[in-house]
């Protein structure tokens, strides 16, 4: 029997939850990686549990909103105020990562995913 927290490609597991908060945040560095968490958060959905359902649907809008804000951020960065937008969404984004990693890991559901704050 394996371990549920362990990482994992199968939807129905907490470790796919946990392995797709670890894309997100290695797309800081790598760039492509959310790309690939989002299809696997789209592709969890309604697969799981209600506890996992609420993280799918969290990183799904983690992933979106992050996206709004860093294009409002890169088309402000002409008037400057952009670089504080794309460094506040980093901020958020990050936050919201770990927010998630904590929950997810105390078996805990996100209580309002569809957030724009913290």
């Amino acid at each position: 029997m394996t371990d549920p927290n362990q990482i994992s490609v199968d939807p129905n597991t907490k470790g796919n939850a946990n392995l797709i908060y670890i894309l997100y945040l290695l797309g800081i560095v790598v760039g492509i990686t959310p790309i690939v968490g989002v299809i696997m958060a789209y592709m969890g959905k309604g697969k799981g549990d209600p506890v996992l359902e609420s993280h799918y649907n969290n990183q799904i809008n983690i992933f979106w909103k992050g996206f709004l804000y860093s294009v409002i951020g890169a088309v402000l960065t002409v008037v400057l105020i952009g670089v504080l937008i794309l460094l506040a969404a980093l901020v958020w984004y990050i936050i919201r990562c770990v927010k998630g990693m904590q929950a997810l890991s105390a078996g805990q559901a996100i209580e309002n995913p569809g957030s724009w704050m913290f």
